[in-house]
């Protein structure tokens, strides 16, 4: 049967995007159609159209977002029309090593889906009849989307759906990489490199685990007015303040700082964060560079000083329990998601929405379906 709907579609990298009208494929065996109600505008979405992230045209993008199910298929009975859901980019099998482990975020059957299903297959096609990949293994920036069961969280119905739709990335990725990867001990000096939605949500967690410095570094002073609300205590701006590196370890009394967060995803500031860590500290990368970009550290001092270097995937994500606990935070008005949602699009405004994003405009654009 199917639904029709529009969705927009990465045809060519480099090019803008375009809306077309697809058809969408009823749910096939532990599978589950949901009509999209919103969806954050990521930069991970921008960089899937550039070739930044390798998502091969065509592509129907989006991975961050909420909706309504619709339909479900054989041998899904823990959810039913009319559920009200979040969509996880990342399906979560439970079975393979990492999920056994409790890191879900590396899942197995994740790292194979990141352009269909995991059966391999697509439940888009485009007006000839030619399918679509799905950005993500989800493919969500559409008025209808078919995913895995896997993918789909059930919410409480009270909770607004173009808010909810941002824990489906930027929420998790940022509070979870405080929360979930760090461990940000309450008490410590955490720097944060970039604020845009995922930097904004690094720095609330930092704030929800209670550390008492929170150093924002970013080239846009409306950013760093953003990042102040989301509860930065300190703001570094490198064009006005100078070396951020200094700056850091200036407000950290010469030390340097416990954590910091690389939000952007460009070799300079993956060193830099590095750099900002105080002996025995933690630098965390967050941000997706491009897949040729390299860092080079020195290694003389790597024995001495014990600092620890790591990524994080989606925010340690354990989507499961932790979509739920961060909604509850919101509700209980202690995870900031109104304050987040600075702009609202119709779909078809989708390439306004993004240069609104390269020029910095919001703290996060959503498209409401």
């Amino acid at each position: 049967m199917g639904k029709r709907g529009k969705a927009v579609i990465c045809r060519e990298w480099n090019a803008p995007v375009v809306v077309e009208e697809v058809e969408v494929e009823s749910p096939k065996r532990d599978e589950v159609m949901v009509q999209i109600k919103a969806v954050g505008v990521c930069h991970s979405d921008l960089s899937a159209t550039n070739g930044t992230i390798p998502m091969p045209p065509p592509c129907v993008i989006g991975h961050e977002a909420a909706g309504v199910v619709s339909e479900v298929g054989e041998g899904v009975d823990d959810l039913a029309a009319g559920d009200h859901v979040v969509i996880s980019w990342i399906p979560m099998c439970g079975q393979c090593r990492y999920c056994v482990e409790g890191r879900p975020a590396l899942c197995d059957v994740a790292a194979q889906a990141t352009l269909t299903l995991p059966d391999g297959t697509s439940r888009y096609k485009d007006a000839q009849g030619n399918p679509l990949h799905h950005m993500a293994g989800v493919g969500v920036m559409a008025e209808y989307s078919t995913v895995h069961r896997d993918n789909v969280i059930r919410i409480d119905p009270d909770v607004p759906l173009d808010k909810a739709a941002l824990v489906g990335c930027a929420v998790m990725t940022g509070v979870g990489a405080a929360l979930n990867t760090a461990k940000v001990k309450a008490g410590s000096s955490v720097a944060v490199f970039g604020a845009g939605g995922i930097g904004l949500n690094v720095i609330q967690g930092a704030a929800l685990a209670g550390a008492e410095r929170i150093i924002a570094v970013d080239l846009a002073d409306k950013k760093l007015e953003y990042a102040q609300v989301f509860g930065a205590t300190h703001t570094v701006n490198p064009e006005n303040d100078g070396d951020a590196v200094a700056k850091i370890k200036e407000l950290t009394g010469g030390e340097g700082a416990d954590y910091a967060f690389e939000c952007i995803g460009i070799p300079a500031t993956v060193s830099q964060s590095y750099e900002a860590i105080r002996k025995g500290g933690t630098a965390v990368i967050v941000g997706v560079s491009k897949a040729t970009d390299t860092v080079t550290l020195g290694t003389f001092l790597m024995p001495f000083q014990e600092k620890v270097l790591t990524g994080s995937m989606y925010g340690s994500a354990r989507p499961r329990t932790d979509f739920p606990r961060l909604l509850n935070l919101y509700k209980a008005n202690r995870l900031k998601l109104d304050e987040l949602v600075t702009a609202t699009y119709g779909i078809e405004d989708i390439n306004r929405a993004f240069d609104d994003m390269q020029q910095g405009v919001n703290a996060r654009g959503v498209i409401v379906l």
